[in-house]
């Protein structure tokens, strides 16, 4: 007699989805780490640039360039605020993601653990089956040869 397992149906769906909860989780990942590297980028050019405006200040610059440099520190520092925005976004994205990938894995091993279980409890009935199955043969056999 073939094992069957009568949750194989729902183990197959549940596996499924959560290997899609793992590639959504994977791409939010991609995604937080682009935009991190994006806001990193730009807090070095904002870093540079006042490293810049300090140096130009010191050996003497224009009120024109003082003032442009300043004009760029604004849009930069504007710019790093919806760059953080949207890494903070991304980061509540990928922990979302990383629940549900948490979620999916608890719920699949539920699953595979009932299925040991009832693969455990066939193979005990089919030794079981099997032993009476012997019995019953020996017995046969037995009573063959005291008929004889």
């Amino acid at each position: 007699m073939n094992y069957a397992y009568r949750f194989e149906q729902i183990l197959t769906v549940r596996e499924q989805e959560k290997n899609e909860t793992e590639q959504a989780y994977k791409e939010s990942v991609q995604a937080f780490e682009e935009v991190a590297t994006s806001l990193y980028e730009l807090l070095r050019k904002k870093e540079s640039l006042i490293a810049y405006q300090t140096e130009r200040l010191k050996t003497g610059s224009t009120i024109d360039e003082i003032h442009q440099n300043a004009r760029f520190l604004d849009s930069l520092e504007k710019m790093v605020d919806t760059v953080q925005q949207k890494v903070t976004q991304a980061r509540a994205k990928m922990q979302w993601y990383e629940e549900r990938l948490l979620e999916k894995n608890l719920e699949v091993r539920k699953y595979e653990k009932m299925k040991e279980r009832d693969f455990e409890q066939f193979q005990q009935e089919q030794h079981r089956l099997e032993a009476i199955f012997l019995d019953e043969l020996s017995t046969l056999t037995f009573n063959k040869k005291e008929i004889r």
